[in-house]
Formats: C-alpha cells, structure tokens, sequence
C-alpha cells in the first residue's frame, strides 16, 4: 500500500494574487500621474496646464470617480494693437467732444447776438444750463390773450432764430407754458393752450427748413412756473414759449473708456433725447 501524497497548503492571499496585481496596477498609474502633474506644475505655463488637463481627462474619463478639476478661462490679456485702437477710439471721441463744445458756444453766441434786443427789453432770456441752451420768449409778444396764433411781428423772430439753429444737428425742444389762471374759450384749457402755442412755434421752425426729426414740441400748463402765481408780474413770467437746444453730450461713455454700444446718459428731464441725432 503506498503512502498518501501530501496536499501543499496554498496560503489565502495566494489565490487572491491576480486581484492585487491588478490594483497595484493602478496605484502605479495613480502614482505615475500624480507624478506628471508635479512635474507640469513646477514648469509655469498656462497652455501646458490645459494640455496636460485635456489629456488626462481623457485617459481616465473611463474610470468611476476620477475627475480632474479644469482650470478656469482666463480672458487673454490685451494686445498691443488693441490697446493702440482703445486709445485712438478715445482720442476720436475727445475730439468729438470738443468740437461739439465749440458749436454749443457759438450756438450760444449768436442766439444771443439774435435776440439782444428782445433780452435788453426783458421779453426773452438765453440760459446755459445741464439740459442745454434755453430760449424762453415771453407769450405777451408772440400771442394775442388766450389765443394760440403766433402775431406777425412774432413770426419773424421765431425765423431768426430757426436761422441760427438751422445748420446745426441739436435735437430741439419747443415748450409752452401758462400761467395757473384757467383758459378761456370754448373745449380750451391749460394743456391743450400751451400745446398749441408749442405745435406753432415748432411749425414756423419745418417752415424755415430744420428736419423735424430735431424737433419735439410739449404742452405743460401750469406745471413748470419760473415765478410765483400770486401776483400779474409773476404770471407775465409764467407765460412763456421756451426753447431748447439740447447741447449736451451723448459721448460720455466712450469718453469714460466704455464700450460704444453701451447706454447714453441722458440728463434728467430732457424731452428730445430719444429722436435720432442727425
């Protein structure tokens, strides 16, 4: 009888052998990239880091739970031609701005010289201010009491004047203005008085030839008063056409360095502002 062949003992982690091959595998590319990425990042540059970082999501976008973290878009710095362009922009629109200036002053200039007869006897007044040149003309001269036709002698100052802002591109804003004391005369009131009193001075102005894209005309009463209603001097100041001439800029934000495209400021209160510029 022969003697019994002895079985060898085959330790446990033996038969588990393959499964640690295959994650030792692992941490060897674990460790691999780990090593790559130090690597990478003691060499300072931006394209590299997204190479490496669009290579290695794609070797492991396979594997569950690994996910590398993309850098965020950085904006490219600005070229030496775009800065150069930014400066000439701006250079335009300062200059822009300036010979906008000098035909504000000179606008300035000769509706004063026009009227330095009507202002000497105080029937008008030519005001600089946050909205523009203002002309307020008294309605006494330029209208018959409660009437919205313009006199003739009237008509012939509202030319002169559409004369010196013929020529240049301001958008204009034609305002009528009463006193508190209601209108006389059959459907008149405050409003509609006032608006008519605009509607033919703004008239006269197509008349004379300026685009009536330029011009705006407005009716407000009572509700703009220069003067106090209480006594026949302030009411005489309250009945008014005024005239405006909206010379302020609308280059402020390419001035201040912002995108051309970007909002106007507009002044508070203008009534114009939103007809095209010519």
């Amino acid at each position: 009888m022969s003697a019994p062949r002895k079985r060898r003992y085959v330790p446990e982690s033996d038969e588990n052998h393959d499964r640690w091959l295959v994650s030792y595998a692992d941490l060897v590319t674990l460790l691999f990239a780990f090593f790559v990425v130090m690597y990478a990042i003691s060499q300072v540059s931006e394209s590299k880091y997204r190479v490496l970082s669009a290579s290695l999501n794609s070797a492991f976008s396979a594997r569950d739970g690994v996910q590398l973290i993309e850098l965020p878009a950085v904006a490219p710095p600005r070229s030496a031609l775009q800065i150069e362009l930014d400066q000439v922009r701006q250079a335009r629109a300062a200059a822009k701005e300036k010979e906008r200036r000098e035909r504000a002053q000179r606008t300035m200039t000769e509706l004063t010289q026009a009227l330095s007869a009507l202002t000497r006897d105080g029937q008008a007044t030519v005001t600089d201010g946050a909205l523009g040149i203002t002309v307020d003309l008294d309605a006494t001269f330029l209208f018959g009491r409660g009437d919205a036709t313009l006199e003739p002698a009237a008509r012939d100052i509202i030319a002169a004047v559409a004369g010196v802002l013929l020529y240049s591109d301001f958008p204009l804003v034609i305002e009528g203005h009463t006193d508190n004391v209601p209108a006389t005369g059959r459907g008149m009131s405050n409003w509609s008085l006032s608006a008519l009193r605009a509607a033919a001075v703004t008239q006269v102005f197509e008349e004379q030839g300026i685009i009536p894209a330029r011009l705006t005309a407005a009716g407000l009463a009572d509700q703009r008063p220069i003067a106090g209603n209480e006594t026949e001097e302030g009411r005489a100041k309250n009945r008014r056409v005024s005239i405006r001439i909206e010379t302020y800029s609308t280059d402020r934000a390419a001035l201040n360095g912002a995108p051309a495209n970007a909002p106007v400021e507009v002044p508070e209160g203008s009534l114009g502002s939103s007809f095209p510029r010519l």
